[in-house]
């Protein structure tokens, strides 16, 4: 199908959510941070997320999209409050990719890249979400483009290559590190 002509684009940010009930494109660009892709193939309306870090302690805050579960409850909420139920959507998932792999970690409580995907498939699973796709993990970034009117999500990953690694390198040791 091709893109409608009164097609809106919107470009999510980091933090970021959207959910459209009209013809719509969602991008996005991730490297460690995750998003989720709802649609509904009945309706064609859905939204997408683009969280950065796993959780945090909200007492008595606004959800935040820049956290995996309060990025995903607002999608949530978006879905009931047009009359439809979140099991009921198409659900995708992308991201997580480590950004600085030659970068030595003491703990591994310090990849974020691993804690988001860890977090995006126990949220999945806690609200019984069934992922119809999902490209986690490996190195580098992927840019997101996600089509309300077909569902269609078009995913380009580019994974740190030789170059992306030999300049790291080159600014770790002029960093004196």
């Amino acid at each position: 199908m091709k893109k409608p002509a009164n097609a809106a684009e919107v470009v999510l940010a980091p933090g970021q959510v959207s959910f459209a009930t009209c013809p719509t494109r969602l991008r996005t660009l991730l490297g460690s941070c995750v998003a989720f892709t709802f649609w509904h193939p009945q309706r064609r309306i859905g939204g997408m997320c683009h969280f950065m870090l796993p959780a945090r302690n909200r007492t008595g805050q606004p959800l935040d999209g820049k956290y995996a579960d309060e990025a995903l409850e607002l999608l949530l909420r978006h879905a009931r409050a047009n009359g439809t139920r979140p099991q009921d959507y198409q659900v995708k998932v992308f991201g997580g990719g480590e950004m600085f792999p030659e970068q030595p970690r003491q703990r591994p409580a310090h990849n974020v890249a691993n804690l988001n995907i860890r977090a995006a498939l126990a949220l999945a699973e806690r609200h019984h979400l069934h992922l119809a796709a999902q490209d986690m993990g490996s190195t580098g970034y992927r840019t997101i483009m996600f089509d309300l009117w077909n569902g269609n999500v078009w995913v380009r990953h580019q994974p740190m290559g030789i170059l992306e690694k030999d300049a790291y390198q080159k600014n770790q040791r002029a960093a004196g590190r």
